[in-house]
């Protein structure tokens, strides 16, 4: 059978045995992570008086979540295991004899792995977006019974344009704040014009920020005002603190939306590192099965032991998983920039790999390219 395939017929014969794998090993790893998780929040959801149904609809909209989470391990495994039967049953063996060289293994599964990463990213994107979103909102409204809509942030300010907004308390979903101070500069920021507080204010994105009950002072003119209503042309809307709430992560929002979100609040002087840590991670997570490929790869030319190269698998999988978590504090915290640390697992785990494979490749293409020249001789 070997000997019949080109390798047209065997790409399609590689990526049967490796979709196959991949579902099993997904189905598995799903029902050991439902279980886990089943485990850990039985008490909640039964001392919380939930019905089967809520129950089984938190596990269901969390599965897309669930799939994103372990994919990564899920691809390097079917990888493995895949590439180990190859070898014991010798079609690895006979096809390189027959002149089919590792490279083309290599090649073949780079190109594999990005048509992979490109669906993880946008399946996590969309489904797995509303997925865990709905879950949390299970979680926190039905479990923990604290409504979302009733979430209030503390000792909030931000920076738009010639104006210092400050606010003692922010409610984000209800697009409010209290205990308003807002100054206004003039050119060059270097005098206040204004200082105008209120006890509250509703913000729209039609009207502005109307304030209630404000008291405008003019510093330079030693006057003050009062105002039953205050409009002012501030355009930020309180929904994109959404995304900074302590109680919210901001991978609940999608790429696009977080992009927004990011850019709303750089222009009034927030720190981002935290977002931005996070949008690059949403690429570098999806992309993490290129890394998983080329360990993959790289593993089944030190050993064709499948127990070994799993052990070995995992051991680089759990790495990769705490270089990413070290790398997610480090972006957050401004030690590194959002994008290094974002994508320093990828690297690390990618750049061992990557040399492995040139240490095996170069000097298989060597002996070829001296093997071809002998043969002209």
């Amino acid at each position: 059978m070997i000997r019949k395939l080109l390798p047209g017929h065997l790409a399609g014969y590689v990526l049967k045995q490796n979709m196959f794998l991949m579902m099993v090993c997904l189905g598995v790893g799903t029902g050991v992570y439902l279980l886990s998780d089943l485990f850990d929040r039985l008490d909640d959801f039964i001392e919380a008086g939930l019905g089967i149904g809520i129950i089984l609809r938190y596990f269901l909209v969390k599965m897309p979540l669930i799939f994103s989470q372990i994919l990564p391990a899920v691809f390097l495994l079917a990888m493995l295991i895949q590439l180990c039967v190859m070898a014991k049953s010798k079609e690895l063996l006979a096809l390189r004899t027959g002149g089919l060289s590792l490279g083309w293994f290599v090649r073949f599964f780079i190109i594999y792995a990005v048509f992979w990463s490109m669906g993880q990213l946008m399946f996590s994107q969309v489904i797995g977006v509303y997925g865990e979103q709905e879950a949390f909102r299970i979680w926190k409204e039905d479990v923990r019974k604290s409504q979302l809509d009733k979430r209030v942030l503390h000792n909030i300010w931000f920076r738009e344009g010639k104006y210092i907004v400050e606010a003692d308390e922010v409610m984000p979903f209800g697009n409010k704040a209290k205990g308003i101070t807002v100054y206004e500069f003039g050119e060059g920021n270097n005098q206040i014009l204004k200082v105008i507080t209120s006890e509250s204010a509703e913000v729209s994105d039609k009207y502005g920020w109307k304030l209630e009950n404000a008291v405008e002072l003019s510093p330079d003119r030693f006057t003050s005002r009062k105002h039953p209503i205050y409009t002012m042309p501030i355009k930020l809307n309180l929904k994109v603190f959404k995304a900074v709430d302590p109680g919210a992560d901001p991978a609940q929002l999608p790429l696009w939306q977080l992009d927004d979100v990011i850019d709303q609040l750089q222009k009034s002087g927030s720190n981002v590192n935290r977002l931005k840590t996070a949008w690059h991670s949403k690429w570098s997570y999806a992309f993490s099965l290129l890394a998983m490929a080329l360990v993959s790869l790289a593993l089944i030319t030190i050993s064709e032991n499948v127990y070994l190269n799993i052990g070995l698998g995992l051991a680089f999988t759990f790495t990769y998983y705490a270089l990413f978590m070290i790398g997610a504090s480090a972006g957050d915290s401004g030690v590194l920039p959002p994008i290094i640390a974002a994508w320093i697992g990828n690297i690390v785990i990618s750049v061992f790999a990557a040399l492995r494979l040139a240490w095996v490749l170069i000097p298989e293409s060597v002996g070829k390219y001296f093997g071809r020249n002998k043969k002209l001789q």
